[in-house]
């Protein structure tokens, strides 16, 4: 336990030094969550959507935020599997029918609430870093689409590939607009995949076209109410990492690999220039013994002790299959700091 203070993951988020080491988690497990919370009583609510015990789940673990969506936005989705969704024979929307038929969610008609209510749950220092359940913009038209699906559009019916990421980007767009002003967020969180471990799921051509302007959008408007955002984004982002920085102008840049690039490599690279947040290999922290994510964890805290610009945690999430210990050796890193 120790009392939050947002002002470290702003300073963070500024490329500065923080007065502590600080921490950082996309989301953990429905276990986790339940296990560094165990007095609050869930909500009832979905459980991305159970405010309360997120909150304290991340105000208990020492962190100066919690994780949180705003309101339920989502793109209807058929019955299939996530893994079935993505293949060539899955898409929902297939052509000009199909896209005009799509019941497309309006984001001003949820309930954005929430908020409100975090504002009054929340620890004083504390804020809330909001991502989209609807997915990212590449991501939610991959799922309405199949990604298959989508590759072959882009080359016989372009215009139509245009009309769906603008319909899709606007109402992403909108969800961020209406939480951004919200006293209770600190930041905000894009979260859409971006690539394979090889390389960028579009060309860094089509990525420029159909994609990066609503970010760079959602961007724009958050810097205009002083809120930083941060890009959470898997796979080979080589192409377009200026792009990320330079473009956008993302204030962080979480989601690491060690098989793409080492966390390490990736703060020295282009910690100058934006906030690394994460980094700890998933695999890495799941494969090796508590002492050897303690270890990393610390000498990543040490490299960056003068530079500040960095954030301790997973290269991703903590699903389910990460050991317990080995979150706690991650975290503990920081607590034991002098």
């Amino acid at each position: 336990m120790r009392e939050p203070d947002f002002s470290n993951m702003q300073a963070v988020l500024r490329r500065e030094r923080p007065k502590r080491p600080v921490l950082f988690e996309l989301f953990f497990n429905p276990l986790l969550y339940r296990m560094l919370a165990p007095d609050i009583e869930p909500t009832g609510e979905p459980f991305a959507l159970d405010y309360r015990l997120s909150i304290h789940a991340y105000r208990n673990a020492g962190y100066d935020y919690a994780s949180l969506t705003a309101a339920p936005f989502m793109f209807p989705k058929n019955n299939v599997s996530q893994k079935q969704s993505i293949s060539i024979n899955n898409g929902i929307i297939t052509d000009q029918k199909s896209f005009e038929a799509y019941p497309f969610p309006d984001p001003e008609k949820f309930d954005y609430n929430l908020l409100e209510r975090c504002g009054k749950e929340l620890s004083d220092g504390m804020k809330i870093g909001v991502f989209c359940p609807a997915g990212g913009v590449l991501e939610a038209v991959v799922s309405l689409v199949g990604y298959d699906n989508l590759c072959y559009m882009l080359l016989d019916e372009p215009d139509l590939v245009e009309e769906i990421f603008n319909t899709v980007g606007s109402r992403i767009l909108r969800y961020y607009e209406i939480c951004v002003p919200h006293d209770s967020v600190g930041f905000l969180i894009a979260n859409d995949d971006w690539g394979f471990n090889a390389s960028t799921l579009l060309s860094s051509h089509d990525l420029r076209r159909f994609v990066f302007p609503w970010y760079k959008r959602i961007i724009q408007n958050a810097h205009k109410h002083g809120k930083p955002v941060i890009l959470h984004s898997c796979g080979q982002l080589e192409a377009v990492f200026e792009d990320i920085i330079e473009d956008m102008q993302f204030d962080g840049k979480h989601s690491y690999e060690d098989k793409i690039l080492p966390v390490e490599q990736a703060y020295e690279r282009w910690g100058k220039r934006i906030a690394i947040i994460g980094g700890l290999d998933v695999d890495f922290i799941v494969r090796s013994t508590p002492k050897e994510v303690y270890a990393r964890a610390r000498a990543m805290l040490e490299r960056s002790l003068e530079k500040g610009s960095y954030a301790l945690g997973t290269g991703n999430s903590v699903p389910d299959y990460i050991p317990v210990e080995n979150f706690f050796a991650m975290t503990s890193a920081v607590f034991d700091w002098k």
